[in-house]
């Protein structure tokens, strides 16, 4: 059936950085603690008429309270790989996590996709705890509601098709309603695992991010992952800066763009 699917770019775009120490990357530490930083993506995927994102970020001010470094504004980034953020349709969700859901006046014309088990607990009784609610912004949870109430936003149970060749499956773990993103490009079906693995090492290695819902949801979703992906040289990961040293750039002189629909230009892990 794959012959007939449409096929589709995707790029992903870095807007800004953390550095840490490995040992902030995994349940239980790491005993080899050195430098194993963040970097921070918003994805597109364009191709066959569409021109659609996976997560929409955070900006400035967002970054600046929780200690991030802006590499460059969100609409820059995309500016630069040819996206105006006005013609974007369809913006797909992977969770509601600050860092993923910003931004949100940005896209006038978007529908947005979501999980219903994700936008049930980011307005739920699990945020009337601290610690739970710390990685969500309540204005990106706030402006999503005012979204729905405009009719701009999907939901979605479990496995949906976004469009021919683009399908979202909840695989939970890291938040409730977590979503991963299968794309159909030319080499192949791609996976968008975004928090699903922040690094390629918490996938290889089965050694989860220590911001999770469940661990055995965690776990449970590399199988699914694997699953849906044409091979382990095409999941990315969320969050992992291997991903921008190892695919091509998205335009020449691009130091923040790359392209993931095309095959790394030396093996990832």
């Amino acid at each position: 059936h794959t012959a007939m699917e449409p096929v589709y770019e995707i790029r992903a775009v870095r807007y800004a950085h953390l550095y840490r120490t490995a040992s902030h990357n995994f349940i239980g530490g790491d005993e080899h603690d050195g430098p194993m930083p963040l970097d921070y993506y918003v994805w597109t995927i364009t191709g066959n008429g569409v021109c659609m994102l996976l997560d929409t970020g955070f900006d400035a001010a967002t970054g600046s309270a929780r200690g991030r470094q802006l590499v460059q504004p969100v609409e820059e980034g995309l500016r630069e790989v040819g996206i105006d953020p006005a013609a974007v349709t369809d913006i797909i969700v992977s969770h509601m996590h600050y860092d993923h859901a910003g931004n949100h006046w940005l896209f006038p014309r978007a529908r947005y996709h979501l999980q219903t088990e994700e936008m049930a607990h980011c307005t739920g009784s699990a945020m009337c705890h601290a610690a739970i609610r710390a990685t969500y912004e309540a204005a990106d949870v706030q402006a999503m509601i005012g979204k729905l109430f405009t009719g701009r936003v999907v939901c979605h149970d479990g496995t949906a098709q976004i469009a021919p060749g683009i399908s979202v499956h909840r695989v939970g773990g890291h938040t409730r309603g977590l979503q991963v993103v299968r794309v159909h490009t030319r080499r192949g079906w791609v996976v968008l695992a975004a928090d699903a693995a922040h690094f390629y090492a918490n996938w290889r290695q089965r050694r989860p991010f220590p911001i999770v819902d469940s661990v055995p949801d965690y776990l449970d979703a590399f199988g699914i992952i694997e699953s849906l992906a044409s091979s382990p040289q095409h999941v990315i990961p969320g969050h992992d800066p291997l991903v921008l040293a190892s695919y091509p750039p998205a335009a020449p002189g691009l130091a923040n763009a790359v392209r993931v629909d095309l095959p790394p230009l030396r093996p990832v892990p």
